[in-house]
């Protein structure tokens, strides 16, 4: 797998090309978040067992969590907050068996936007983590 496919699920990738927010998406599903949280949601959970079970399934797959979080807040704020969003997915997959060496994260804070507009639905879309395979 050539590095431009790799990071194709990329959010940063999908900036550069234009193609942010477009519903494009890798094996493994996003999960969302309240405003201003780091908690994992009952549904965000079901969605983090099947991620667990597809990384279960493919050994050798590596991927990075990105952390994203609505416009609100400051630059700085945003950035620990994506970051705690990363770490909360990232731990949650370790206790369901997946290896943590096999996972990476960061943090794009509010810089990322998959939706520009002001609006709560726009806002609730932000608040999310990505995940991007990065080896399979």
């Amino acid at each position: 797998v050539g590095e431009d496919e790799m990071a194709r699920g990329g959010s940063l990738d999908q900036y550069r090309r234009g193609t942010l927010g477009s519903g494009e998406q890798g094996p493994l599903s996003d999960v969302y978040f309240a405003y201003d949280s780091i908690e994992l949601s009952d549904n965000a959970r079901e969605i983090l067992r099947a991620n667990a079970d597809w990384l279960r399934d493919n050994p050798r797959a590596k991927a990075e969590i990105e952390g994203h979080c609505d416009s609100r807040g400051t630059i700085e704020y945003n950035l620990a907050l994506g970051a705690k969003r990363a770490n909360a997915v990232r731990d949650y997959l370790a206790s369901l068996g997946v290896s943590s060496d096999r996972l990476t994260t960061i943090s794009y804070g509010k810089e990322l936007q998959v939706c520009s507009e002001e609006t709560e639905s726009c806002w609730a879309d932000n608040r999310r983590a990505h995940f991007v395979v990065l080896s399979q």
